[in-house]
């Protein structure tokens, strides 16, 4: 009989995307959630670009290239054939590689740290409450 808890809880690491249309003005949007758990080699990014609250921060904002980044970024958590140079990567490389800081039009946010039963649930979760 397996005694082990199917409910076992895991250490989940998060950061939130941010769109920072004008560096200069430090003004930013949610825009999606990476989120890494080592015990389970997952690392997933949920992306999602409210157009009307970018372009109110900017209406000049390139909406086009922003997509095109976050849906980069989903690639690079995918992994595969799709994700370039990090098709060969462990998902804590994939996911070390993203939120390391940058000064750039996407950004990532600080990490944070949780537990979970279902990383991929509580990446829905966090996309839900911090993006949407």
């Amino acid at each position: 009989m397996n005694t082990r808890n199917t409910r076992e809880r895991h250490v989940f690491e998060y950061a939130l995307l941010r769109v920072v249309p004008s560096i200069e003005r430090g003004e930013q949007i949610n825009a999606g959630v990476v989120v890494y758990c080592r015990a389970k080699s997952f690392v997933t990014a949920l992306t999602h670009l409210d157009e009307k609250r970018l372009l109110a921060l900017d209406p000049e904002a390139d909406v086009t290239g922003v997509r095109a980044v976050l849906h980069a970024v989903e690639r690079h958590c995918r992994g595969g054939d799709d994700a370039g140079q990090a098709a060969e990567d462990d998902a804590g490389r994939r996911y070390r590689w993203l939120v390391a800081p940058r000064s750039t039009v996407v950004q990532p946010g600080p990490v944070h740290t949780g537990l979970t039963v279902d990383p991929a649930a509580e990446a829905e979760r966090l996309l839900g409450l911090l993006v949407r």
